[in-house]
């Protein structure tokens, strides 16, 4: 089944060598930024995150969104998630790695993670993240393969299989979990300490991923022969519809705590995102067009005619995946930084090195969920 990566029409090979071609930017421009130091990107003293570990951040939490189709086909035996649940598996595992490959550009010069593994100490959240998404990535990795050969073989997945897969639901919330864990035992930076800061990180990702998984399966429906049937795709729109509410009202729950207790360490942080503090908004027209594009996601996604039409359907994911996209990235990242502990007020913006080096590994993401999709799909539409 892996040599079907290697065939395809020109559409096919025409995206690929396009994905590489903005995979090689990219790595041009890492080039540069590990010979020239991190100065060439907007990062400073006061802002040491940025937009890479906005992607990071984001991107943990489609990983761990492929949860909401692993739990339901096999703990509860739900039929209809049966075409769609390894599209999930296999979206969890670029975007693990494309987790990695953020952390790894954002340490400047990268043999710094092998302190990581060198001195690990038990102590150190960050030592335990990374445990999670390697261990996350190799169980994502070990699953697929698996019921995917055993599906070409037309038998029964093996049956010391069923642990594993059972042990990967807790752990694809643990990388969400101690992700947020990461942000919100920083005393210094009191607009991530809160307490419902990792139930909002799993609500936005279990509305981001099930929205980009709706969009890529209705996507494979019209460019191949793949269909994975109405009643997968309206349950996960159920989902993501659910996720999203409490989301945004985890959000909300956020503004009134700041604002009604008064507590001004806090509340400081959202008035620079929506209406500036002190002559300084970088982020305040991201974060409306934020705000609103969740507004309009509810309108849409809420009522169950609007769901059922696949056209509506669409629009609202993309609004959706946009909405949280820019929210639980900058929006989260940056603003825990400004203004900084002391109160000044210092502005950060990617530079282009920073937006060429993340075109590029998103570049390198699409380009591996290509190919594993190529192979799941080539097992689907022989089997069907």
């Amino acid at each position: 089944m892996y040599d079907k990566i290697f065939y395809g029409n020109k559409g096919y090979w025409t995206w690929l060598i396009f994905l590489a071609g903005i995979l090689f930017i990219g790595f041009l421009a890492y080039l540069k930024q590990f010979n020239e130091g991190l100065y060439i990107t907007g990062l400073s003293r006061d802002v040491s995150w940025g937009f890479y570990i906005a992607q990071f951040t984001f991107l943990v939490g489609v990983a761990a969104s492929a949860v909401m189709v692993v739990l339901p086909y096999y703990l509860h035996n739900y039929k209809a998630f049966g075409k769609i649940t390894i599209l999930g598996e296999f979206l969890a595992i670029p975007a693990v790695i494309m987790c990695m490959t953020f952390i790894f550009v954002d340490m400047g010069q990268p043999f710094r993670i092998l302190n990581v593994f060198l001195h690990p100490s038990l102590k150190s959240v960050m030592f335990w993240d990374t445990v999670a998404l390697f261990g996350y990535l190799v169980l994502n990795i070990f699953i697929g393969f698996i019921t995917l050969g055993s599906e070409r073989k037309s038998i029964a997945p093996p049956k010391w299989i069923k642990p594993i897969i059972i042990l990967s639901i807790p752990w694809a919330i643990s990388i969400h979990t101690v992700t947020a864990f990461l942000y919100a035992g920083l005393a210094a930076r009191p607009f991530w300490m809160t307490a419902v800061l990792a139930p909002r990180f799993l609500a936005s990702a279990f509305a981001s991923g099930p929205a980009l998984l709706i969009l890529f399966v209705l996507l494979l429906r019209k460019l191949t022969k793949f269909d994975a049937g109405k009643e997968a795709v309206q349950k996960l729109a159920v989902i993501a519809t659910y996720a999203m509410c409490f989301n945004v009202f985890l959000i909300l729950m956020e503004v009134f705590t700041a604002f009604y207790s008064g507590i001004s360490e806090h509340s400081v942080h959202f008035k620079y995102m929506f209406v500036g503090v002190e002559g300084h908004n970088t982020l305040v027209p991201w974060m409306w067009t934020s705000s609103i594009l969740a507004i309009i996601t509810l309108i849409f996604i809420i009522p169950p005619s609007s769901r059922r039409n696949e056209k509506t359907l669409v629009f609202a994911c993309i609004t959706l995946f946009i909405s949280i996209w820019i929210d639980k990235g900058m929006g989260m990242i940056v603003a825990g930084y400004v203004p900084n502990p002391l109160g000044k007020v210092v502005e950060y913006f990617p530079t282009v090195p920073e937006l060429l080096i993340s075109l590029g590994v998103y570049a390198m993401g699409a380009l591996i969920i290509t190919l594993l999709y190529k192979i799941a799909l080539s097992v689907k539409t022989r089997v069907a």
